[in-house]
């Protein structure tokens, strides 16, 4: 691997990987840590060009992302894990779960979405907006060239279809905000598709992890101990 992850580690026990969203880093999960550490093994990793960690040469993409956990997981002797991921850490989430089901113990998808057509029009406009322009720039400054990046891995990716996700064997959560970026008919397709997904939505923006400490990690933590 082309690249050594930056990563938070506390508590002991199973292992669980959170994996934050896109132009974030593992800072995010500050109101989950602590409290899911009484309880699990926790592993708050920076992804590939985010936060601590470098870019390293590879492509930059959801499924290479899902490509880089695997080799943190071999690196760190990490045999099996619940994996849970907000927003582009949920799609990562995704895909590493139909690429390596024997990987999974439980998984967690918040605020994911299986294509941009996910996303409310509101917001997904002017990321598409965003992401031509700076593809203009992107030749000009490295920092230009990671902006179009980021906004690439929302245009592009991660392009999955329901029927594919018939294929995810782990027990899973699909959690989103009442008055998410995602549209709710999206999340719920999401949560229709994997086979016995169990559904939540928790009052608030897409950032109910954030606004919501308490209300997340009690859905997170009971359907770990279930």
């Amino acid at each position: 691997m082309d690249i050594e992850h930056f990563f938070m580690e506390k508590g002991q026990g199973e292992a669980l990987i959170l994996l934050h969203g896109n132009g974030e880093n593992s800072d995010y999960f500050q109101g989950q840590i602590d409290e899911f550490a009484r309880h699990y093994h926790v592993y708050a990793i920076d992804t590939r060009g985010h936060g601590k960690t470098p870019r390293g040469n590879a492509p930059f993409t959801i499924r290479q992302f899902a490509d880089d956990l695997l080799g943190f997981m071999d690196v760190h002797q990490i045999k099996k894990a619940h994996v849970l991921g907000f927003s582009d850490g949920g799609n990562i989430a995704m895909i590493f779960a139909l690429k390596h089901p024997d990987r999974v113990n439980r998984l967690i998808l918040n605020g994911a979405n299986l294509n941009a057509k996910g996303v409310k029009c509101s917001v997904q406009t002017p990321i598409e907006i965003g992401y031509r322009f700076a593809r203009l720039f992107a030749r000009m400054s490295k920092s230009a060239k990671l902006h179009a990046e980021m906004l690439g891995l929302m245009v592009n990716d991660p392009n999955v279809s329901p029927e594919e996700l018939k294929g995810i064997q782990a027990k899973t959560l699909v959690m989103a905000g009442t008055d998410d970026i995602i549209k709710e008919e999206h999340t719920r397709l999401i949560a229709q598709s994997i086979p016995d997904a169990r559904l939540v939505f928790i009052k608030g923006s897409h950032f109910i992890a954030n606004e919501c400490p308490q209300a997340f990690n009690k859905e997170v933590l009971e359907f770990l101990k279930v």
